[in-house]
């Protein structure tokens, strides 16, 4: 009952701000960048999970606002267009609040279950600006699955069965979030 969209289907490059067109472009429900972390001591590990912080979301509403043509569609089908630059931010500062509020909840639900398969770096969601999580619109998460710094984790990651119990867990994090949006 999921269907996935890679935005990328290679190692290539595809700018931030077209990682999340795409996401658009597919209508997604919400947005998961994946991962893996590096640090100048091979000694740290763990999985971590981030979605947009407050601060971040400020310098980013003014970007909004100033390309209206992108921000006819963010909030609902509500045109804001016609409106001026301070409704126009009030409304975009809701959405995004309650857009960072939900994926705070998706981040809490991926985490829960990436801890079942590996060492967590931060036991709750962690906030920062990242571009990728920026979009008003769409729940927003991105995950650092482990350290490549880490030989272990490294050893880890190149694992295909590794791999999949991520990939499972992070399905299941987000399955478990959707399920509860529902009820």
């Amino acid at each position: 009952g999921y269907k996935a969209v890679l935005t990328r289907d290679g190692d290539r490059f595809v700018s931030l701000r077209n990682r999340v067109r795409k996401a658009r472009e597919a209508e997604a429900d919400l947005f998961v960048s994946l991962h893996a972390d590096s640090f100048h001591s091979p000694k740290v590990k763990g999985a971590s999970v981030y979605a947009l912080s407050l601060s971040g979301a400020s310098s980013e509403a003014a970007r909004w606002i100033a390309q209206k043509e992108n921000a006819s569609d963010l909030i609902g089908g509500i045109s804001l267009d016609d409106k001026d630059d301070l409704i126009a931010s009030v409304l975009l500062d809701l959405s995004q609040s309650a857009t960072i509020q939900d994926s705070l909840e998706l981040g809490s639900d991926v985490l829960k279950h990436i801890g079942k398969v590996s060492r967590l770096n931060n036991s709750k969601v962690q906030q920062a600006g990242f571009a990728v999580l920026k979009a008003p619109d769409m729940p927003s998460i991105l995950i650092e699955t482990a350290f490549l710094s880490n030989p272990g984790e490294e050893r880890k990651l190149r694992s295909s069965k590794h791999q999949q119990k991520l990939a499972k867990a992070v399905f299941s994090g987000i399955r478990s979030h959707l399920t509860n949006q529902q009820a």
